[in-house]
């Protein structure tokens, strides 16, 4: 699926230079001549968003940690010289801290428009896996930079969490021994959690590099789940679908502007400004808001090794889904029932953050273990049944058909016989 390379080099330089590295030629057939289908909604921007907050995170984390010192005694001092002495420091302090937020508000809307468009199903398995690895890295990544500010929420969030990890049997206390480095959360625990931190989001770049890499070999699902039949049902990239992301990722960037000049401190939590103390526990420690789902479905369990299975297994299944899932049919669209599971799961994402916010007691605990077993069940019992029995609804016969609607006058093509597809602005 990925587009032709019809790029010529004109000069003598440039023919010279694609003869020994076809870079230009590549980057013309995938980001230029690359055919999209015609029918991509705004949903699928989202990829671009991503891209963008990528390089938002990697630029300002670069130039903060010119300034960061990753020691326990002057980690939070330095967060403060870079607030009040820094030039613009604040900007780069506040643009790096919501745009975490805003990174996984772009990843969740990515996510589950994957899950209900099927964009996880043959033969997009290994891309589908690499968005999944890609999370992975995400989480691991915005945990290590919650720590760093090193406030109280920081300190009792890296101890809640590594002691979570040594639950893991055998090699759980190993891997709590080496984020430690040496016998509690200190000073060595801040220089490693800052290394890796620093690492990760390189290591994002180039899983992302290969995420595009794959989408460009099996080309982009759509709203309908039809794959491209005919240069009828596609449209270039280059116009279509890159003045369409890029005024998605204007748009998105206002949003977030929003957050950074009006609500800087709303996303974060009040315990964080105030100094690391290993004397004085936090009356309600609690994670950011995109790890809530997960830290209600930990708490949960009554054991600590089952809470811990439990909260991993609960991103790992998403890789699963390609084989879960036995509906034929791609789109959601146009399975009645299995749509109306998928808006559940949906609630019960969001009634887990809720939850995750709130005490560990009575009726949350219940109402957590009501919706971790719904979430479980969606995988593991809702996609594998509701295929097998489900009728799905009649699908257009093309892309361009669910684009123009079917025209028995012109053979239910939505063209005249022999006449060429005008390029639409709808791709």
């Amino acid at each position: 699926m990925s587009g032709h390379a019809t790029y010529v080099p004109k000069s003598r330089i440039a023919k010279w230079f694609e003869s020994r590295l076809p870079i230009v030629g590549l980057v013309h057939s995938s980001f230029i001549a690359f055919p999209v289908p015609r029918n991509l909604n705004y949903f699928w921007t989202f990829g671009a968003i991503l891209m963008a907050m990528l390089m938002s995170q990697i630029v300002t984390g670069i130039w903060l940690a010119m300034h960061y010192d990753p020691s326990a005694g002057n980690a939070f001092n330095s967060v403060e010289h870079i607030m009040r002495d820094v030039n613009y420091g604040w900007l780069l302090r506040y643009m790096h801290a919501n745009g975490a937020s805003m990174f996984f508000v772009a990843v969740y809307v990515h996510i589950f428009r994957a899950l209900y468009y099927g964009s996880y199903k043959a033969p997009r398995e290994v891309l589908y896996i690499l968005g999944v690895i890609i999370y992975l890295l995400m989480m691991a990544t915005a945990f290590l930079g919650y720590t760093l500010p090193w406030g109280q929420m920081s300190f009792w969030g890296a101890t809640v969490i590594t002691n979570i990890l040594a639950a893991i049997p055998i090699v759980g206390d190993t891997i709590q021994s080496l984020l430690w480095g040496g016998y509690s959360v200190g000073n060595p625990t801040i220089n490693r959690f800052f290394s890796l931190h620093y690492l990760l989001p390189f290591m994002i770049l180039g899983v992302v590099v290969l995420h595009v890499w794959a989408l460009h070999v099996t080309g982009q699902n759509n709203p309908t789940g039809i794959p491209i039949k005919t240069g009828k049902d596609a449209v270039p990239f280059t116009p279509y679908a890159t003045i369409k992301d890029v005024f998605a990722v204007v748009v998105f960037f206002v949003f977030f502007a929003y957050w950074i000049f009006y609500q800087p401190n709303y996303l974060g939590h009040a315990d964080n400004y105030v100094p690391a103390n290993a004397s004085v526990t936090p009356a309600h420690i609690v994670p950011e808001w995109y790890f809530l789902p997960f830290y209600a479905i930990l708490r949960a369990v009554p054991d600590k090794l089952g809470g811990v299975i439990l909260m991993f297994s609960a991103v790992i299944i998403l890789a699963f889904a390609p084989w879960l899932d036995t509906s034929r049919v791609r789109s959601a669209n146009y399975r009645p029932i299995y749509r109306q599971f998928f808006w559940l799961f949906v609630a019960v994402c969001v009634v887990l953050g809720w939850l995750g916010a709130k005490p560990p007691e009575g009726g949350y605990v219940l109402a957590s273990r009501l919706c971790t077993a719904y979430y479980f069940a969606h995988f593991l019992i809702v996609m594998p049944l509701v295929g097998l029995f489900e009728t799905p609804k009649a699908m257009p016969g093309s892309i361009l058909e669910s684009v123009t609607g079917p025209h028995p006058q012109y053979g239910g093509s939505g063209l005249p016989a022999g006449a060429a597809a005008a390029p639409s602005s709808k791709g």
